[in-house]
């Protein structure tokens, strides 16, 4: 291991308490610099939104951004110009987990999951995602969610298949955690109200309470993040010092432990506004612009 390696990895569940940002911006500009495991992937530009048809030039142009920086990309769907991204990906020599957007609608989740495994048939998926909080968000049954998961697996032996929520969902739905290859769990302390001060552990608890629901298999944090801008969460305050020290920390640790994190997100995103208030649309590690937020 080179002296760079270890230095890294001694940074896991440091005290940043007092760096200043000039400081933290340094380790954060090592940390990413250094390559991270994953990247949530970010497609839409700005004034664009799910239901947007994607250009291959602007999903090639993003790819050609991250790539320096992350072994592996996360996409989310595989329809609107989406089902691109793993392919392109591909092309550039990197890794792909690869999901189906499902939700209320059939004839939406039957386009997703046919998508799906064209993808992986082609061979632009290392694993696949059939899924992403749907029973977070009550979208669907667990009945529902466990006939995609099968028909997904029936189609793709050979390819590890999982289903995307919250951590604690692995450990209320015992059947949908049996039914997945691979634990895919989204932890992210911002969205409990953890504070900064705490957020390093509680998301390290976040994984092991996912890791003891999977019973020994293999779990892949799918996102988490700090947005730098935005309304405080409780005891959760977005700013540029909280995310820089939350990337420290997650990235460290995913070095040290050897914990595959994809982290969240690649790009702004002004259309999460929506959603999530006015920090849904600053969890990026560039801008809705395509420039690095943090640059020395």
């Amino acid at each position: 291991m080179s002296v760079r390696s270890e230095y890294l990895m001694s940074l896991a569940g440091i005290d940043l308490t007092g760096k200043s940002e000039s400081e933290l911006l340094a380790l954060y500009t090592e940390l990413l610099n250094s390559g991270m495991h994953g990247l949530c992937f970010s497609p839409y530009l700005d004034g664009q939104e799910p239901g947007t048809q994607l250009s291959e030039e602007q999903i090639r142009r993003r790819i050609n951004i991250i790539k320096p920086h992350t072994q592996w990309v996360r996409s989310f769907s595989c329809t609107e110009g989406n089902e691109m991204i793993p392919k392109i990906a591909k092309e550039k020599g990197m890794k792909t987990l690869v999901g189906a957007w499902l939700g209320k609608y059939k004839s939406i989740n039957d386009k997703e999951i046919a998508g799906l495994i064209e993808v992986a048939k082609a061979g632009h998926a290392d694993i696949v995602a059939v899924g992403n909080e749907v029973l977070y968000r009550e979208d669907l049954t667990e009945d529902e969610l466990l006939a995609y998961i099968h028909e997904v697996k029936e189609a793709l032996p050979g390819i590890q298949v999982g289903y995307v929520d919250a951590y604690y969902e692995f450990g209320n739905r015992p059947k949908v955690t049996e039914a997945c290859d691979v634990i895919l769990a989204n932890c992210y302390p911002f969205w409990e109200g953890c504070s900064m001060e705490h957020s390093y552990l509680y998301m390290k608890d976040m994984y092991n309470r996912a890791f003891r629901a999977g019973n020994g298999k293999k779990v892949i944090i799918t996102e988490t993040g700090w947005p730098n801008v935005g309304e405080k969460f409780h005891g959760a305050e977005p700013s540029t010092e909280n995310a820089l020290k939350y990337f420290i920390n997650t990235q460290a640790w995913s070095k040290e432990e050897d914990i595959d994190i994809f982290y969240f997100s690649s790009f702004d995103e002004s259309w999460k506004t929506d959603d999530e208030g006015d920090v849904g649309a600053y969890w990026g590690i560039w801008d809705k612009n395509e420039k690095l937020k943090f640059a020395k």
